[in-house]
Formats: structure tokens, sequence, C-alpha cells
């Protein structure tokens, strides 16, 4: 697929055991199943993009007309929650010999509305980005909102609240900016290069090494890492030194 994103739904937290013995917290995501509902090309829309949605039970009674035309006129069925990602650049094809005269490939890139999109468009990736919503906490304070130290916790203070916030005679007004008590979460949260510990094709499952913002069954947008991290050599493998253990083998050489 020449689509680089997915919607889906955070499962939940666990933990898995690498060939090393090592432990690596994941987060477990529902990765569609999704469908495309509209293509946005160049020529029409002044852009390419792929309108996508995630494929979840809707009552009719909660579609209008308006989006019973839209969904109508790619005939998808309705979807609950829709998003557009990008869409990859089609790869040209190889040139051969005596080929001058044949007719060119068709254009674009094989996409169009109704194609399904499942998890294996991260087959061939180490890293995704993660866009989800983060938890409501209502309203909160500054230690709490931003991380404030607080004052003593001893008899006769109070340790969570702010304080002053003037600035004495001039210039006699709080600046901009000021960090305040104030609504906190339901923000979007996006979290870059999670490295995919496993992909289960059967039920669409996607599982990245950390934490996805937003509580279970939190919708999110999973998406090919626009800047994945270089891969680091000689930090890794076998061929990598062991502090420890060179120690030791210095030492019981000087003892020879």
């Amino acid at each position: 697929m020449a689509v680089t994103g997915i919607l889906g739904k955070k499962i939940g937290m666990t933990q898995v055991f690498d060939e090393k013995g090592e432990v690596h917290p994941i987060t477990v995501l529902q990765a569609g199943p999704c469908v495309i509902t509209q293509l946005k090309t160049l020529a029409k829309d002044g852009y390419e993009a792929a309108q996508i949605g995630l494929v979840e039970f809707v009552k009719s009674s909660k579609v209008n007309k308006p989006m019973s035309g839209h969904f109508g006129k790619s005939n998808v069925p309705p979807v609950k929650l829709m998003r557009e990602v990008a869409v990859e650049a089609a790869a040209a094809p190889a040139k051969t010999d005596g080929a001058e005269g044949e007719a060119p490939a068709a254009s674009g890139n094989g996409l169009k509305a109704g194609d399904r999109i499942l998890v294996d468009i991260f087959s061939d990736d180490k890293y995704v980005d993660v866009i989800g919503t983060s938890k409501g906490r209502g309203f909160a304070g500054v230690v709490r909102r931003h991380h404030f130290g607080g004052g003593p916790k001893a008899h006769g203070h109070m340790f969570q609240v702010q304080g002053s916030i003037g600035a004495s005679s001039f210039p006699s007004r709080v600046f901009p900016g000021q960090r305040m008590p104030g609504h906190f979460g339901v923000d979007q949260v996006t979290v870059r290069n999670l490295r995919i510990r496993g992909i289960d094709l059967e039920e669409n499952l996607l599982m990245v090494e950390g934490a996805v913002p937003g509580p279970r069954d939190g919708y999110v947008l999973i998406s090919k890492a626009k800047a994945p991290p270089r891969e680091r050599r000689g930090f890794a493998g076998a061929t990598t030194v062991d502090p420890l253990k060179a120690s030791k083998k210095a030492s019981a050489a000087k003892k020879k």
C-alpha cells in the first residue's frame, strides 16, 4: 500500500522479553482495519492525500444525509472516525530496452476509494509515530499541571498553593504566559519513533515499545516515522564490549 498511516485503538500495556532476556514495556494497538473513503488529488484539491475511516459498527440513524452521500459516492460502509494521511510517491517504473515506443504505465499510486488498509503497511518499517489525545485531568493546580515544587509541608503552610504572581510595584502586572492553575489534559500529543516490537497480521495488532497517549480504547493515528533514528553501529550485537567483563579480563591478565 502507498498509504503512510492507519487509524486504531489503544488496547493497553504489557511487557515482552527479547532474545537476550531483556524486558521491554510495550503498548498494544488495534491498527485498523480501515477503508479509503476519499482520495485527494493534486489536480482537483491541490495536494495528494487519502481520507481513511476506521471500520466500526455505526447505526444508520447516527449518519446524517451529507455523510451518507459521501459514503455512498465511494461505496464504503459508514465509519465513525475519519482522518487524512499522506500518500507515498509511486516508484518510477524501470526502463527496459526497446520500451521507448510502448505506452506509459497508468499514472497514480494504484489507490482507489474503497480499498482496505491493514496493519501490514508497517511490515517493512521499524519505527512509527503515534498521535493521540491525552487523558483529561480536569482543573489542576500548578504542582500537578506544571510540576512546581510547592512550599513547605509543615503545619501552617499551604503546600500546593502557587503563591504571589505579581511583580512588586514595577511593573505592577502579571506577565503574559504566567503558569497558573487551569484545565489540564485533553491535548493532542505526538510520540515519535516508537520501535515496533511485533505485528499480528491476523488480528491487526501492532506492538510498539513505550507509552502511547490516551486511555484504553482511545483512538490513535499511527503513521510511518517521518524521521526515524539512525542505526547505531558498534553499540549493539555481539561486537559490543561489556565494560564489566573487560575489566575482569584485564585484572586477571595483570595477576598472571
